[in-house]
C-alpha cells in the first residue's frame, strides 16, 4: 500500500527534527514501513495494515501540533511509545479484561501482564510474584471481578497475611472489617475502580465479596470462587500450605508477592520462597515473574527497585556466608 499524507500546518522541520533525527528516530519505531519526506508531504509505502497505523499517529502528531504550536521530542517520543506499546499488546492478546467505573478499558500494560491473563486462563493455580508496582494486586483483582460478572465464579475472596512492622492487629481498634482495612487497601482500591462503592458494600454485606485474614482459612473449603492471597512473602510455609489446600471445586487462586519484601522474622520461613521451589512442574499451577522493567508507576520506582535488590542480594550474600562459618 501507498499514501500520501500533507503535513498541513506541522512545521517540516518540527517534525522531520535537525538533520532528520526525529525522522529516523520514527522510522526506527516503524521497520516495516518506507518513509519518504518531501517538504510538507511524507510518502508512505507498506502492509497496509502498518501504512494506516503510521497514518493515524501522524494524525495525532498533527492534532498536537495545531493545539500546542510545538512539539517537543518528550511529547513525540511519548506518543510513539504508546503506539508501539498498544500495538504490542493487542497482537499478544491484551485486550480489556473490565472497564473502570469512568469507562477506561482496564487491560495488561506490559508482556508479562499479558502472560499473567494467558495463565489464569489456562490454570486454576497462578504465582505472580516481583516488585511493587508491576500490577500484579490490581490485574489480578481485574480478573476475579470479570469472572465475577461473567458468572464464572460466585464469589471473591480476598485474604492475606496480617503482618506489619509495628502494631499487631489485635491493638488494632475496631471490628474484624476495620482491623483488616488498613492492610487490604490495596485490594479496595482496585475494587472502587471497578465496583461502584455502594454495590461493593452490598456484595460484601452479602458474602460475594469477602475479605478476610489469612489465619481464616483454616478449615474451610472455597468452591466456586475466585481467591487472592495478597503479600504471600509473609505467610509462612506451614500457612501458605493451609492456604492452597483450601482450593474447592471450580475455582482458580491466585498468590501475589515479592520475595524482597519478607517482614516475618526469620525470611527463611517464608511460605511464597517455600512454594515456588516445589510445585514447579505441576500441571495446573502456574508461575509468571515479574521483573522491575514491568513497572508501571512513577520512574522513580524503578530506580528504587534497583537499590533495594542490591541490598537484598547483599544480605542474602551475608546470611550465606555466616552460615558456613558456623
Amino acid at each position: 500500500m501507498e499514501t500520501k499524507i500533507d503535513l498541513d500546518n506541522l512545521d517540516p522541520i518540527d517534525f522531520y527534527g535537525v538533520n532528520e533525527e526525529r525522522l529516523e528516530r520514527i522510522r526506527a519505531m516503524f521497520p516495516k514501513i518506507k518513509l519518504v519526506a518531501r517538504g510538507n508531504e511524507i510518502k508512505i509505502l507498506g502492509e497496509t495494515e502498518e501504512v494506516e497505523r503510521f497514518s493515524l499517529l501522524l494524525n495525532k502528531i498533527k492534532q498536537h501540533y495545531a493545539t500546542y504550536n510545538t512539539l517537543t521530542d518528550a511529547v513525540l517520543d511519548s506518543l510513539l511509545c504508546n503506539d508501539v506499546a498498544k500495538a504490542k499488546l493487542t497482537a499478544g492478546g491484551g485486550e480489556p479484561i473490565v472497564f473502570s467505573l469512568q469507562g477506561q478499558p482496564i487491560r495488561p500494560r506490559t508482556e508479562t501482564q499479558v502472560k499473567m491473563v494467558k495463565e489464569f486462563d489456562r490454570n486454576d493455580l497462578l504465582f505472580a510474584t516481583g516488585p511493587a508496582g508491576t500490577g500484579k494486586t490490581y490485574l489480578a483483582v481485574a480478573l476475579a471481578v470479570k469472572a465475577l460478572k461473567t458468572g464464572l465464579v460466585k464469589r471473591i475472596i480476598l485474604c492475606r497475611p496480617a503482618v506489619e512492622a509495628g502494631e499487631k492487629i489485635g491493638f488494632l481498634p475496631g471490628d474484624m472489617k476495620e482491623k483488616l482495612d488498613p492492610y487490604m487497601q490495596a485490594l479496595y482500591d482496585a475494587l472502587n475502580d471497578m465496583i461502584p462503592q455502594r454495590r461493593l458494600e452490598d456484595m460484601i454485606a452479602e458474602r460475594i465479596v469477602q475479605i478476610a485474614p489469612l489465619a481464616f482459612m483454616r478449615g474451610r473449603t472455597l468452591a466456586e470462587s475466585i481467591v487472592i492471597l495478597d503479600e504471600a512473602q509473609n505467610a509462612t510455609i506451614s500457612q501458605l500450605k493451609m492456604f492452597l489446600t483450601r482450593m474447592g471445586e471450580n475455582s482458580k487462586f491466585i498468590v501475589t508477592g515479592d520475595e524482597t519484601q519478607i517482614d516475618i522474622p526469620n525470611k527463611r520461613d517464608s511460605g511464597l520462597v517455600h512454594a515456588q521451589r516445589i510445585l514447579r512442574g505441576i500441571k495446573g499451577v502456574s508461575f509468571v515473574q515479574f521483573s522491575k522493567t514491568d513497572v508501571v508507576r512513577h520512574k522513580l520506582v524503578k530506580k528504587i527497585i534497583d537499590a533495594y535488590d542490591t541490598d537484598f542480594e547483599n544480605y542474602m550474600q551475608r546470611k550465606t556466608e555466616e552460615d558456613k562459618n558456623k
